[in-house]
This record gives structure tokens, sequence and C-alpha cells, in this order.
């Protein structure tokens, strides 16, 4: 069974970064995109960043767009999502998550789900 384990979050100043990982115990039986999302409390999951399965096309939201990064190693079966300049807004659970194929901005196109890491930004 696919499962998936994000850490890496902690509690950062305002302007600090973080570097989020996602480790794939078992790979999909197909190549997989994969996606970061986050949750805030009362707020709905919103989208972070995707990656495909071969690292060449990523796309992000806007509110993240030019401070975070997201990476993959297939060979290490990992994922990462490099956080700089962050802002209190960040502050939220972050998963990570896999599904077959293509990249995806849609929480309900996703397989497989990781457990959140807390990621707290102070002012």
């Amino acid at each position: 069974q696919v499962r998936l384990v994000a850490s890496g979050g902690g509690l950062v100043q305002a302007g600090g970064s973080l570097r989020l990982s996602c480790a794939i115990s078992k790979r999909p039986d197909s190549e997989y995109a994969m996606g970061w999302f986050r949750q805030a409390p009362g707020k709905e999951r919103e989208f972070v960043a995707s990656i495909s399965w071969s690292g060449s096309s990523t796309f992000y939201a806007d509110s993240v767009k030019g401070r975070f990064t997201i990476s993959r190693d297939n060979a290490k079966n990992m994922v990462y999502l490099q956080m700089n300049s962050l802002q209190p807004e960040d502050t939220a659970v972050y998963c990570c998550a896999a599904r077959r194929f293509g990249l995806s901005l849609q929480s309900t196109e996703y397989d497989y789900w990781g457990q959140g890491t807390q990621v707290t930004v102070s002012s």
C-alpha cells in the first residue's frame, strides 16, 4: 500500500525558511505526480504546488509563486517543498499527496495522502 510521510514542519519567524519532505514508502504502480496542499484552522484545504513525474512540469498557487519551490528525487522516493520568505498567512498543516499520471490542482484528483506537518510562522 502506498504510504506518504510528510516531515520538516516547525515554528519559524516571518521571513524565514523551511524545507518540507515527503517520503514515499511504496510507489504507485505507474508514473505519478505529487502535490502539496495546506489547511489553516477554519479554512478549506488549498492547493500549494504540484510536480510531474519527471519533474519537468511544476505549478504553484499564486500565493506562493516565487517563494516556494517543489522538487522531487525519484531515486530516493522523495518530494520536497522549499519554502522561503515565509509569512504568517502561510501558517497551516501541510500535506503531500500523489496521483497517477499528470499533475493537478484539485485535491479530489489525488489518490494517496500523507499525514500533515504543522508549519507555524510568527510575526
